[in-house]
């Protein structure tokens, strides 16, 4: 027994993370818009005390060419704020957590809206930060086209502090029990004043202030600066990581950066993703992995590998050829080096890193048994390279039933993980302080 204990987060993508899991037999055709399907989701992971969940965002269909995004379930999906309101009123417990890009929107709309979230779930709400690092989504909002990567994350920062001022900018009972002479404390609301060079701040947010202190920060950033803003003001950071060696260096990377920002090692939670198969013996997990696999058709595959390397196209290249040269990018960075990586230390050719990519999208994969599902997560869990993971099944919902039926009692027998829900906000249940407040 040990009092140390993971946490678990369960990432919802329509029908499965695996590119080919809407082919699957076991697929469900309506995933990407059936909100009874995502409630359905939402109560599995529940049931599994699971701390949070997290639904992505991009603001933008995810191939320009129209055949392949015909063969991509990606293609279709709900505003994350949107379905995290309707898990709101369908969960008790868990977090509720959705990514929305410092790239497109403003302060004080976000701050609002995760406000509400907050207010309306009794305090389980998170924000991931991200910046929009898609071209697709730059021709969907800004004429100028897509920043740079040290603007982005220059225009991140300033976007981040003033949220963080809004959401401090009314205190705790701020509000008072009306008595016919004032609503509220005057000496607890902090008027914001934010003049920067990507955004001007003037006001209060018009909430109470959260129950939780203020919604959770999430953050998935993998370069310097990315790093550093997650150190400053992140309560949990979602890695990408193969092996266990890299994901050891990020761990100790990003912990190694919140001293210089007056923060505690336990102020911040690494939860690298894993893609788990899990069945009763290893040989029926590995056929379950390699029949998603051979439904990855070639082109959907390698169409999804060129994208996160960042460029155009790969069909010049022979595909049982090796990896060629990648131009450095103005795009993801981290991912076109983990891909980069990837393919030299394993030997693969194109095809066969398009495959192996498209499971999980770089993220680890792993196909066992319930115990060895369990060793693996409890060995990067004990040798410095996670506080918790983030649960991508490879196909929904039998995926993520299967770790909650087969896997979490698993880790709950070795205490690994909790049998009943600490708190009632995200924040008590992660165990993460609040930032101080501004």
């Amino acid at each position: 027994m040990t009092d140390r204990q993971m946490k678990l987060g369960a990432f919802l993508m329509a029908g499965g993370h695996h590119i080919a899991a809407w082919r699957h037999p076991d697929a469900y055709a309506e995933a990407g818009s059936d909100i009874g399907h995502f409630i359905g989701l939402a109560q599995i992971a529940e049931r599994g005390k699971f701390d949070m969940i997290f639904v992505e965002d991009a603001a933008a269909i995810r191939e320009r060419n129209p055949d392949l995004a015909s063969q991509a379930a990606r293609s279709t999906a709900l505003e994350p704020l949107s379905l995290l309101a309707a898990f709101a009123v369908n969960t008790t417990h868990i977090g509720l957590v959705a990514t929305a890009s410092t790239s497109y929107t403003e302060p004080y709309g976000l701050a609002r809206s995760f406000a509400a979230l907050d207010q309306l779930s009794g305090g389980r709400a998170g924000w991931n930060l991200v910046t929009s690092a898609s071209e697709l989504e730059a021709e969907n909002f800004a004429s100028s086209g897509l920043r740079p990567h040290s603007q982005r994350y220059e225009r991140a920062e300033e976007f981040a502090d003033a949220a963080l001022a809004l959401w401090d900018s009314v205190g705790e009972h701020a509000h008072l029990p009306p008595d016919g002479n004032a609503f509220a404390d005057r000496s607890k609301l902090n008027p914001v004043h934010r003049h920067g060079t990507h955004f001007t701040v003037d006001g209060i947010l018009e909430s109470q202030r959260s129950p939780q202190g203020r919604p959770i920060m999430v953050q998935a950033g993998a370069s310097d600066v990315g790093k550093d803003l997650a150190a400053r003001t992140a309560d949990v950071v979602f890695a990408a990581s193969q092996t266990k060696s890299e994901a050891k260096a990020y761990y100790a990377d990003v912990k190694s950066r919140l001293a210089k920002f007056g923060r505690a090692q336990d102020d911040l939670k690494v939860m690298p993703g894993i893609s788990p198969i899990v069945a009763a013996t290893e040989d029926e997990a590995k056929a379950k992995y390699r029949a998603l696999q051979d439904l990855i058709p070639d082109a959907v595959g390698v169409a999804l590998l060129a994208s996160y390397l960042s460029i155009q196209d790969l069909s010049a290249y022979p595909l049982d050829g090796p990896l060629p040269e990648m131009p450095p990018t103005n795009l993801i960075q981290s991912r076109q080096q983990l891909i980069i990586d990837l393919g030299k230390r394993e030997n693969l050719s194109i095809r066969e890193l398009a495959r192996h990519f498209a499971g999980a999208r770089g993220h680890w994969q792993v196909a066992g048994t319930p115990a060895q599902i369990a060793d693996a997560m409890e060995e990067r869990f004990h040798d410095g390279a996670a506080d918790g993971f983030n649960i991508m099944a490879p196909l929904f919902p039998s995926g993520l039933e299967d770790f909650v039926t087969l896997v979490v009692p698993e880790l709950q027998r070795r205490g690994l993980f909790r049998t009943e829900y600490e708190g009632r906000t995200l924040r008590a249940n992660l165990g993460v302080a609040g930032l101080t407040n501004q």
